[in-house]
């Protein structure tokens, strides 16, 4: 079963995210910068949930692992957030196992193979 790190940007306490597939970065170090939560992610075969772009333009001219889930939703508030991600959740993982790049718009999802 694919397990995830999420991204100090993203909320910590999450419905979506609250079983044991998902990690988040505060629970590891939140003082880490992107090149350790990259090693991290990679030596532990982990998608790195994140909004920060420097990990999708990484993983572009990379193979993974990590693969990438690009959050890019803009700014929200965490009510409208939930509602977003609830909506297309289960098709972003499913996209995720076959691309090493997912992007989740407001109305979209995009991968990259």
């Amino acid at each position: 079963m694919p397990k995830y790190l999420i991204d100090a940007n993203l909320p910590r306490w999450f419905s979506q995210w609250n079983s044991t597939e998902y990690t988040h970065q505060h629970d590891i170090n939140p003082a880490e910068h992107d090149h350790e939560i990259w090693e991290h992610a990679k030596a532990n075969d982990l998608t790195i949930i994140s909004k920060d772009s420097d990990f999708s333009s990484r993983i572009l001219l990379s193979s993974p692992p990590p693969k990438v889930i690009h959050v890019r939703l803009g700014n929200m508030d965490l009510r409208h957030f939930h509602e977003a991600i609830g909506r297309c959740w289960e098709d972003v993982l499913r996209m995720s196992e076959t691309h090493k790049l997912v992007i989740v718009h407001a109305d979209r999802i995009e991968g990259v193979e």
